[in-house]
Formats: C-alpha cells, sequence, structure tokens
C-alpha cells in the first residue's frame, strides 16, 4: 500500500509525465479494440491514470462514501457499454479538456507540449474512431487506421521532448474552464456528427465527408469571429456575450443599483461594508463569507466547501461557496467586489472630507478672530499713543477722546465675540457711514493717513462690522508697508455715498505671485498669517460686496471695496 501511495503520489507531482502515460495507455487500448478482454484492462487503467490527472478533484483528497459510490457506478456502467461508441466519447471527453487547458498556458514549449496531446486525441477521434462506428468508411479507412497506429506513437514520444517551465507540480499546469472545454468538446461532436451526416445525405466516402465539413465548420467559425467583432460599427456579438457575462445570477445594474441606495442609506464605511457583502448571499453559489478592511471585520452567511479570496483596494473578502468557481465566475466577483471596495473607499474618502472641513471651519473661525483681536489691541496702542501725546494745555481732551473711543473698542470687541457664535455672520449689522467715517478718522489720523470723501455721508448705512475688518486689514498693511519704505503716503477714500471704500498707497507694487491668490487662498506674510485679506474677502461675498485689487503698480496701490447687484466672486486684478 506504502509503495502505491508512493507511486501516485510522484505521478501526480509529474503532471507532465501522467499525461503522456495516459495517452500511451489509452493509444494500447484503442489498438487492442472492444473485441478483446484485455483491451477493457486497459481502458480501466486509462481511466486510474485519469483520475491521478483530472482538473476538478485534488487527487491527495480522501473521497467519502457518497463520492466513492457514484464514481464505481459510472465506471460499472462503462464496462458494462464498454465498446466503440464509449472509447469515442471517452476520447472526446478527454481531448475537450486538455483543449480547454491550452488556451490558459502562457509558455509556449508547454503550450505546444497541450497541442500536441490535443492533436493526437483528435487523430484518435477521426482517424481510429469514427471510421469504426460508420458503416462503410471505404478503402481511405485502413490508410487513416495505419496513419493512427504508427503516427500516434510518434506525437507522444515527441511530447517528453518538450522543456520544462520554470515551477514543477500541479499550479504549474493550469485551471481549465468549464466553457471551453464544453465548446471543444461540441466542435469535435459536430466535426464527428456532420461527417456523418455528409456520408448518408451525399453519400460520399468519409474522407469526403470529413473534408466537407471541416470546411463548412472553418467557414461558419470565420464568420462567427467577424460578427463578434466586426469593422463596419456594429457593435458584434461579443457585446451581447459580455452582458451575458455581467449578469451571471445577479444583474449588474440591479448590483449597482443596490449599491447606491446602500451608500445613500449608510454612512459609515463599515456598516456599509456589512449591508453590501450581506446581499451576496442572494447569489446560488454563496454560503457566505468574510471579510476585512482597515479596522473594520465582518461575516456573513456560513462556511461553504469552497472559498475564494479577493483584496481589491483596501478590502479583502473570502468567500465561502457551495461549488468550485470557474474563471468566468471568478472574474463576475471580481467585478462586483470592485464596486463595493471602490465605494468603500469613497465613503472614507466623504468621512476624511467632513473631518478635513470640520477643521477648516475652526482654522477659518480662529484665523479670522485672531485678526480682529490684533485690530482691536491695534487700536487700543493707537488710542494709548494718542492719550500719551496730549501734554499741558490739550490734557483736558484725554476725557473726551476716551468717552468717544472705548464705547467703539467694545462695540467691536462684541462684534467678534459674535462672530464666534456665529462663524458666517455676514457683514453684521447696518451704521450710520457718517458715524462710521468719523470712528476710523479718529482711529487712524493720529498715524497720518489721509481721509476723504466725495458727498455727505449722513443719508448712507454700511455694514459696520465689515468695514471695519477691511479697513483695519488693508490700513494695518499699509503702515506695515511704510515702516519698511519711509515716505509712503496712504489715503482713504469714501465715494458714491458709502457704496465704495477705498485704501491706496504710494509704495511699492504687491507681487504678481502674492496678487494671483491675494482674496483667493491664504499667502505667505512677513507680518502674520497671511490670511487678513482673504477672510476679509470672503466676509465682503457674504455681504454681497467685492474686495479687490484695483491698481498695482509702482506709487499707486489702490484696493477697493465696492458694493454688487449678485454675488460675485473675487479676485485680484494685478
Amino acid at each position: 500500500m506504502n509503495l502505491l501511495a508512493r507511486t501516485g503520489g510522484l505521478l501526480v507531482r509529474r503532471q507532465r509525465g501522467l499525461l503522456v502515460l495516459l495517452l500511451a495507455v489509452l493509444h494500447f487500448s484503442l489498438l487492442a479494440g472492444p473485441g478483446r478482454g484485455f483491451g477493457m484492462v486497459w481502458w480501466l487503467v486509462d481511466v486510474g491514470l485519469f483520475m491521478l490527472w483530472q482538473p476538478f478533484v485534488h487527487a491527495e483528497r480522501r473521497l467519502g462514501f457518497s463520492s466513492l459510490s457514484s464514481f464505481l457506478l459510472i465506471l460499472a456502467a462503462g464496462i458494462w457499454g464498454y465498446g466503440d461508441w464509449l472509447l469515442l466519447l471517452w476520447t472526446a471527453f478527454v481531448a475537450a479538456l486538455v483543449g480547454g487547458r491550452v488556451l490558459f498556458v502562457s509558455h509556449r514549449a508547454t503550450r505546444i507540449f497541450y497541442l500536441l496531446a490535443f492533436a493526437y486525441l483528435l487523430v484518435a477521434v477521426l482517424f481510429h474512431l469514427v471510421p469504426r462506428v460508420v458503416p462503410n468508411p471505404g478503402a481511405a479507412g485502413e490508410l487513416l487506421e495505419t496513419l493512427f497506429v504508427w503516427g500516434g506513437p510518434v506525437l507522444i514520444a515527441v511530447m517528453p521532448l518538450m522543456p520544462l517551465t520554470s515551477t514543477v507540480g500541479r499550479k504549474a499546469v493550469g485551471p481549465v474552464d468549464f466553457v471551453y472545454s464544453l465548446f471543444v468538446f461540441l466542435l469535435i461532436a459536430v466535426l464527428v456528427l456532420g461527417s456523418l451526416a455528409f456520408m448518408v445525405i451525399q453519400g460520399v466516402g468519409y474522407v469526403e465527408a470529413l473534408l466537407g465539413t471541416l470546411a463548412v465548420m472553418g467557414g461558419m467559425l470565420l464568420l462567427l469571429g467577424w460578427a463578434w467583432n466586426p469593422r463596419p460599427g456594429f457593435g458584434g456579438v461579443g457585446i451581447f456575450f459580455s452582458r451575458y457575462l455581467l449578469t451571471v445570477g445577479l444583474p449588474f445594474e440591479e448590483w449597482l443599483h443596490r449599491l447606491t441606495e446602500i451608500a445613500e442609506e449608510v454612512r459609515d464605511p463599515g456598516p456599509f461594508l456589512d449591508r453590501a457583502l450581506a446581499q451576496m448571499r442572494e447569489l446560488p453559489w454563496v454560503e457566505g463569507g468574510e471579510w476585512r478592511a482597515g479596522g473594520d471585520v465582518g461575516r456573513f452567511g456560513a462556511r461553504g466547501a469552497f472559498e475564494q479570496e479577493f483584496e481589491i483596494l483596501s478590502l479583502r473578502l473570502v468567500l465561502f461557496t457551495r461549488y468550485r468557481l470557474s474563471p468566468a465566475l471568478v472574474w463576475h466577483f471580481r467585478l462586483l467586489t470592485q464596486l463595493v471596495a471602490e465605494y468603500h473607499v469613497a465613503k472614507l474618502r466623504e468621512r476624511e472630507l467632513e473631518q478635513v472641513g470640520y477643521l477648516r471651519a475652526v482654522y477659518e473661525t480662529g484665523a479670522r478672530l485672531t485678526h480682529d483681536v490684533k485690530n482691536l489691541l491695534q487700536s487700543l496702542n493707537n488710542l494709548c499713543y494718542v492719550a500719551q501725546s496730549l501734554e499741558g494745555e490739550r490734557a483736558s481732551e484725554i476725557q473726551p477722546l476716551m468717552q468717544r473711543q472705548l464705547p467703539l473698542i467694545v462695540q467691536r470687541l462684541e462684534q467678534t465675540l459674535e462672530k464666534l457664535r456665529r462663524p458666517r455672520g455676514g457683514g453684521g449689522a447696518l451704521q450710520g457711514a457718517e458715524a462710521w467715517w468719523s470712528a476710523v478718522r479718529q482711529r487712524y489720523e493720529p498715524e497720518g493717513v489721509c481721509f476723504a470723501s466725495d458727498r455727505c455721508l449722513s443719508e448712507a448705512m454700511v455694514p459696520a462690522a465689515l468695514f471695519d475688518s477691511v479697513i483695519d486689514n488693508l490700513l494695518q498693511n499699509a503702515l506695515e508697508k511704510r515702516k519698511r519704505e519711509p515716505g509712503v503716503e496712504i489715503r482713504v477714500q469714501m465715494d458714491e455715498g458709502g457704496r465704495t471704500l477705498a485704501v491706496s498707497d504710494t509704495g511699492s507694487p504687491v507681487s504678481e505671485d502674492v496678487a494671483g491668490g491675494l482674496f483667493s487662498a491664504p499667502v505667505a506674510s512677513e507680518d502674520g498669517l497671511g490670511i487678513g485679506l482673504y477672510h476679509a474677502a470672503l466676509q465682503a461675498a457674504e455681504s454681497g460686496y467685492m474686495l479687490r485689487l484695483v491698481a498695482n503698480v509702482a506709487g499707486n496701490v489702490r484696493f477697493e471695496l465696492s458694493r454688487t447687484a449678485v454675488q460675485v466672486v473675487y479676485q485680484a486684478v494685478a
């Protein structure tokens, strides 16, 4: 028993040698013929070798009682019906399996090896077995028989001379697809039955009938190949076949529709995967599965006899199936799994975007408040400077100045706190343009800033929070520029009754790189965070205003805040 097991294990590991031995034993069985007893013995040996070579069940697997009983019943039926027709079906069956395996082999020598095996089996069917079952093969039957008897061993002898691949064993052999094998078997059956039909209908010999059938089949295959992918622009039969593959068991469109519905109902990536993959249980082959995606794990259904693993993007899925999946079904399930994985990645990105949006809102609110507090401190600094400069006879002006400015500073502080409660509060409450203009002049005239307006502002109203934010940012930037460039003149002008506010200076222009993104994103700054004008422009757009750089040349750098009839996108104008 141990010797038999070792011999069987050696044959299983040497798949190519096993196939050569299988064909050699089959050749002896065919030469013996069904009329002799030892012909059946050769065939039974060939069946045993086939059980070691076959690609459906691993040779090392132990058969259960039901499987062994089924195999013995099939073998008994074969012994009972042993004859030329059984040998014909058996040879065509082995040829179909070999032909289905050739399509998956990429190594050239191995491909030739299987083509030689397929050629021998096809020669055995057409030159030996079919002439023995037809009523009158004619004189050509003996010639075909002679060619098979002496030519068949030559094909078998050439097969071991093919060089081996770098890998040896069952994995190096390649899979067998049931659809391709069935297609090859049907071609052989059509060839045999077509030859018999030609002989009966046309009354010709076997060779003429065989050649006629080959010609008709060749023409049909050429026509089918053209219809599969035609030139004039018609989609071809291939599109319908692809549509069939996409709708194996579960329609592709229905699966995509289900994923879309689940994606709309479930926001979290983990629960989405759990619910989406559970839909696969509706397929007739699937018993259950296990999945893992990052830190999320889950399972559905029960374990099956076979398992197939898919690892796509961040998703690792193990499907438990009732039967072993063919390559076509593996491709189909891989496509469905890839759709789920893509949706899962989209869910992960959506969650990341939500976190980024939240952090951005916190950042923008903090940055805006930082600038407002900075401007308030600057106003307090200016007020203290003015109070210190009032000495002697002008000391009495300090108290009225404080009474006018401190309420304004308190009001601006309240506006700043209001922004903390409502980050997108717009331009704030309206205030009389004349009162606002007077307060700004009192804060910045001591700094040497010139103010001018074209007409009376008593009836105009302006959003105080917006105008304070814009004027403080623009004037602070201009004052910092004057520190670097002494002699720069700064001018503030309000035109059209408060509809336009402009700040200009006679200093150097803003660089093109900075001007290009001044109002669309934070920019590099030597004196701060570089986001003051960016937030001021955002606030202006929310209030129906537009902040622009209308002039940017040496000696004339002018920023302008103007009211717009519609909400517009702010941009820099160099």
